[in-house]
């Protein structure tokens, strides 16, 4: 029994110095273990050197005459600690806060607080939305505030005192539009895309979307070197230094002169003819260069707003419509093309009223019993240029449709160009669809496709492709030039486009387009007005537009197209109503920039009309009596600078007080009718709108 109880005791002893044992080297294993991850783990103390990060920024739009449309710059939050903050000298540092951020103290206060009402005790974001101005005099701010006691030490979680003050952090970059609306459909908006606690700006629209790759920010800098002890980089031979390499610029063939004084007048016609919305666009047609591309319904991209959402998709590509009339000049080119007609000659047009089969009627509005080939598009007859279609087979006629770029994209260089829609070849071969098509109804076509195909009889049957951006700039100066996706397009022989030509310039003369006439200049074009369908029916509601071209005896050519959207005007929605005045101002305007020189032994003795973008303001027109031998010298009009052209928008006309007549006594003669007042855009002749 004795003999059990010692081996039982000697093995509990030997239990005993094992676990001993065993606790002991699990003890040195972690002894050892903590040594070597100090020795391998970097040791945190105050590094001997510093690396100062530039972030890289995205590219900016500029216009052809060298204003900055759209750019980037970096944006800085303020962060406060609020237990840092001594509490009597809260209401000092709100106040000056205010005045060096520019942020009201009101809004500053409501940030000290949580939803309950509660007084935040840890990190307090001031503001996300810091320009670089304010963050440097806000960075000033901080070491004043620091010599003026307004922090105080707190304890951290290691219960260490540790002083905090107002932190400036880079947070992001944001996009500016320094000129507002101006262009905003071209130009387009962007979305903030992070990474991490980093925001950049990412295009989502217009300009700014097709371009992404080339403008976004696309290498960060920085400079690395020795710190001094206040932790200031040493700027000497062992520090580095990378260049930040930003995104390219985007050069416009736009010139911001023009472009604003063509959305100006485009405001002023829209508000006359009661549209929805007008596009115009103006291009060289040898080149390609759009001088303007602009639309009636504008936005500003740094504040969209509710009701900007509908005018966030430009419609010069994204807006397929059925353009009318406007189809007819191509469908005879297309004829002309394959020999199959010619300029004279002459269809029975049946008094304007043409039966197909039991059902089916096509109509003019000008009733005439036989007209060339000329005079239908002269006359915009839906007759005469459906018996023209069906000299064609449906397989011609739509390849022919196809060569002019309808049904395809356009290339115009925005963010999405829709290809539209045209009837495919088994309806086509049938007379009513191809007779329906001719003149514009049945398919979809852009007002882009459309600016593009009349180039074609500007430019000697070569249509181009109008081309929004030059260049790209990087930083170093050097210029790019990237290739458009569609090239420019054969679509008929020299000849024939010298005929269209030649007939779009009888419409001006003499047919649907007279009011577009401009002595001293080579003027053509061609009207359309179509109806609108909604769910499966034709309404009461139209497309007008017009697309011809502009030249002068100096070599300057130019295409122009303008569709206006629902004009609810009495009688405006006719095409020569709405959009051939809008076109005839807008020759007006490249003839007082300089775009178009007109012959002077042409125009002699007609009316000179000032632009309609000149004012909103009525001109008071008085009549001064001056002796009979008094010569009167008039000073030349001084051309609006392109500040004042925004300042008429922003300032209202300035009421004067009236001042005592002071009336002289005038020698008995004829008397002089009493002034009248009339606003500028009402100095146009009236049967021009």
């Amino acid at each position: 029994m004795n003999k059990k109880i010692k081996n039982k005791a000697i093995h509990q002893r030997k239990y005993k110095i094992l676990g001993l044992f065993l606790f002991l080297l699990v003890a040195m294993g972690i002894f050892l273990f903590s040594v070597l991850k100090t020795i391998v783990s970097e040791r945190r103390i105050p590094s001997h050197n510093t690396i100062i990060y530039d972030r890289s920024l995205r590219g900016s739009i500029i216009s052809a005459d060298n204003y900055t449309l759209s750019s980037s710059q970096k944006t800085y939050q303020a962060v406060i600690r609020g237990a840092s903050i001594v509490p009597g000298k809260k209401e000092v540092f709100i106040k000056l806060f205010s005045i060096y951020s520019g942020i009201p103290e009101t809004d500053i206060r409501k940030r000290f607080k949580n939803r309950k009402g509660k007084e935040i005790q840890g990190n307090i974001v001031l503001s996300k939305h810091i320009t670089s101005r304010h963050a440097m005099q806000l960075k000033s701010l901080a070491y004043k505030l620091r010599k003026l006691g307004i922090f105080r030490s707190i304890k951290n979680r290691n219960g260490i005192e540790v002083l905090y003050g107002l932190d400036i952090v880079e947070n992001g970059e944001t996009r500016r539009f320094p000129l507002g609306d101006v262009m905003s459909p071209v130009l387009g908006y962007v979305g903030n895309k992070s990474n991490g606690r980093y925001t950049r700006p990412e295009g989502k629209k217009g300009l700014e979307r097709k371009y992404e790759k080339h403008i976004t920010s696309k290498k960060n800098g920085y400079f690395k070197g020795k710190r001094d002890v206040v932790g200031a980089v040493i700027h000497d031979k062992n520090s580095v230094e990378l260049q930040r390499m930003d995104g390219m610029d985007l050069h416009l063939n736009i010139p911001l002169a023009l472009q604003r004084r063509i959305e100006l007048m485009m405001d002023l016609m829209k508000k006359r003819i009661d549209a929805d919305e007008i596009l115009v666009g103006v291009m060289e047609s040898k080149t390609g260069k759009v001088l303007s591309l602009a639309s009636s319904e504008r936005y500003d991209p740094a504040h969209i707003t509710q009701k900007d959402i509908p005018a966030l998709n430009p419609k010069f590509s994204e807006y397929p419509y059925e353009a009318g009339s406007v189809l007819k000049p191509i469908t005879l080119a297309i004829a002309l093309d394959h020999k199959v007609v010619q300029p004279m000659t002459v269809f029975n047009t049946y008094n304007g009223r043409l039966k197909i089969g039991k059902r089916r009627t096509i109509t003019d509005d000008e009733k005439f019993d036989s007209l060339t080939a000329t005079d239908i598009i002269v006359h915009s007859s839906n007759v005469g240029i459906s018996q023209i279609s069906w000299k064609l087979t449906g397989q011609e006629f739509r390849e022919g449709l196809l060569k002019f770029g309808i049904a395809r994209p356009s290339g115009l260089d925005l963010s999405r160009d829709l290809p539209g829609k045209l009837k495919p070849l088994h309806l086509l071969n049938n007379k009513m669809h191809r007779a329906n098509s001719a003149y514009g109804y049945g398919m979809l076509v852009t007002f882009a496709q459309l600016f593009k195909a009349y180039s074609t009889f500007n430019n000697n049957g070569i249509e181009v492709t109008p081309r929004i951006v030059d260049y790209l700039q990087d930083a170093k100066g050097n210029h790019y030039t990237l290739e458009p996706k569609v090239g420019d397009l054969h679509t008929v022989n020299k000849k024939t486009a010298d005929q269209i030509h030649n007939i779009l310039l009888e419409v001006v003369k003499r047919g649907t387009g007279v009011k577009a006439q401009y002595p001293g200049l080579e003027i053509g074009g061609k009207t359309g007005t179509a109806h609108i369908a909604k769910h499966g029916r034709y309404v009461r509601e139209y497309h007008s537009s017009f697309y011809g071209f502009a030249n002068d005896k100096a070599g300057h050519k130019y295409t122009i197209g303008v569709l206006v959207i629902r004009a609810k005007g009495y009688l405006k929605y006719f095409a020569s109503q709405s959009a051939v005045p809008t076109f005839k101002n807008i020759v007006r305007i490249l003839v007082e920039q300089g775009y178009l020189k007109v012959d002077p032994r042409e125009a002699s003795g007609t009316k000179k009309e000032a632009p309609l973008y000149e004012s909103e303001k009525p001109v008071i027109q008085t009549e001064v009596a001056t002796p009979p031998d008094t010569k009167i010298q008039k000073k030349p009009a001084k051309k609006k600078s392109v500040k004042e052209l925004f300042e008429l928008k922003k300032k209202p006309a300035l009421k004067k007080k009236p001042k005592t007549k002071i009336e002289p006594k005038v020698q008995s003669g004829p008397k002089l009718k009493p002034a009248t007042e009339r606003p500028v855009h009402e100095l146009f002749d009236e049967d021009l709108f």
